[in-house]
């Protein structure tokens, strides 16, 4: 099956995508026409310039202090990890040798101490993300809703409707992104900083070797300073990529033999998205975030989640999904039993947003 599904992979970028880790860079947002005939119907990301976002938020929000001002009563929800990578693999914390998958502490707090430990992060020590999602610009931001427009007029057009959610995330250069999906038409914007995304397209899901593992979740001591991780009980697990694209040197060998489809196959997309930009992410595209901050430690963006078509391109990732991956991987397969979910996808990726 292997050579089927390279000659698949050389197929669809031949076809749609093109043959270089590159993407289209529009610099006129297009017509509702144009992204639906272009883009949107044949699932193809791209990159709207920096001269096109003229929202008052470009300008407004590089001053901190008018952040502070007009989120003055605002409580937020704050998400914390030791390394930054929350919604991630890591160790097991009964047998180390294994991985599970770990969600963030979130804690509610106000918004001039949220900023304050995000600029405050320290690596291995502990890492915020104001990353909430689930509608929160809507939500818990909707001081700043006048800044920035409602929608994506064309998008919105194009789809029949309006987003589902609109999310703010604001971070630093210590929180990334572990690989996933998303079954949202998504348009990201950045508004400072830099976001740095690594792409494949849904038909190279084999590539990501998605595997079950047992769902945890840190806790964080205030008096302490220090996380604990504890596993979910009822235990859950929770279908996940094992691919890191960026393995630390002394990995780097081992990570390359255990996923050779993602190390060995085709470039993937690379993408950095700069502020004043807007990237199309399209619904169940594997996306790898990382960010480069403003001057003053932040980046922060906002996306808008439009509801996919579950359609025949759907039914065709479901079945495609349920090949068999032609290599296994061997320490990140773990843990898997009885009570594992038959391939149930995590609730930041159904089409219903609790958490992403």
């Amino acid at each position: 099956m292997k050579p089927n599904l390279q000659n698949l992979w050389e197929e669809v970028r031949e076809l749609t995508l093109g043959s270089t880790p590159e993407i289209d860079r529009l610099h006129t947002p297009p017509t509702p026409l144009h992204f639906l005939r272009h883009y949107l119907s044949l699932n193809k990301p791209f990159i709207l310039s920096a001269s096109t976002l003229p929202w008052p938020a470009a300008t407004l929000w590089s001053s901190t202090s008018y952040l502070l001002r007009t989120l003055s009563s605002s409580t937020v929800s704050l998400h914390r990890t030791p390394t930054g990578h929350a919604d991630a693999l890591t160790p097991h914390p009964s047998t180390p040798n294994s991985y599970c998958f770990a969600s963030a502490d979130v804690t509610r707090t106000s918004f001039a101490d949220a900023v304050d430990a995000v600029t405050g992060s320290c690596k291995d020590t502990c890492v915020a993300y104001l990353q909430q999602q689930n509608d929160c610009f809507r939500e818990e931001y909707g001081a700043l809703s006048g800044d920035c427009d409602s929608d994506v007029p064309w998008a919105t057009e194009a789809i029949g409707g309006g987003p589902e959610a609109v999310n703010l995330w604001i971070g630093n250069e210590l929180s990334e992104t572990w690989f996933h999906k998303d079954h949202y038409e998504n348009l990201y914007a950045v508004v400072t900083g830099e976001k740095h995304f690594v792409l494949l397209p849904p038909t190279d899901v084999h590539r990501m070797y998605v595997r079950e593992y047992p769902a945890a979740h840190y806790n964080y001591d205030e008096e302490t300073g220090e996380f604990k991780l504890e596993l979910e009980n009822p235990p859950r697990h929770v279908p996940w990529c094992s691919v890191n694209p960026y393995p630390s040197p002394e990995n780097q060998e081992k990570e390359m033999s255990e996923f050779p489809l993602y190390f060995n196959g085709p470039k993937p997309f690379e993408v950095t998205v700069k502020a004043g930009e807007i990237l199309y992410l399209p619904s169940m595209w594997f996306h790898h975030v990382r960010q480069t901050p403003d001057s003053r430690g932040l980046t922060i963006a906002v996306n808008y989640w439009y509801d996919m078509q579950f359609d025949i391109k759907y039914a065709y990732f479901n079945f495609l999904q349920s090949l068999p991956t032609p290599q296994e991987p061997t320490s990140h397969n773990l843990l898997t039993n009885e009570n594992a979910s038959d391939g149930e996808d995590k609730q930041r990726e159904e089409p219903v947003f609790s958490c992403v």
